[in-house]
């Protein structure tokens, strides 16, 4: 009785936070925003739905794949929502508003030192 109240509840969880990320990926405006609606909510859903089927099945084989899965998705969705934020800066996806990546001289990136080897090797051309 408790057990199916938890998985109910975990599911109903999972499926808000679900339908707030597809809101997010269906209203926002830009890649940026969309990325950020994506990535932090529908982890946090699926996740919710994994543990669901954690408590459901127990700590067995199939328990066991649910937490894979958790782990699974807690390490892939930000380097995926990391690697979509740099391609679209790389290709020149502006930010909405007075929104601007940080000033390279003052972060320390190697962004700063790549923009004057482009530079440089467009003007030995």
């Amino acid at each position: 009785m408790i057990r199916t109240a938890v998985v109910v509840a975990l599911i109903v969880v999972g499926c808000f936070f679900l339908t707030v990320g597809t809101i997010g990926l269906l209203r926002l405006p830009n890649v940026y925003n969309r990325m950020h609606a994506t990535s932090k909510p529908t982890t946090l859903g699926t996740a919710a739905i994994f543990l669901a089927g954690f408590v459901h099945f127990g700590p067995g084989n199939e328990g066991l794949t649910s937490l894979i899965g958790i782990v699974f998705l807690f390490l892939t969705v930000p380097t995926g929502a990391h690697m979509i934020a740099r391609s679209a800066e790389q290709i020149g996806i502006p930010f909405l508003g007075s929104v601007t990546w940080p000033d390279a001289s003052r972060v320390g990136s190697d962004r700063h030192d790549r923009d004057e080897n482009r530079s440089a090797e467009e003007g030995d051309e």
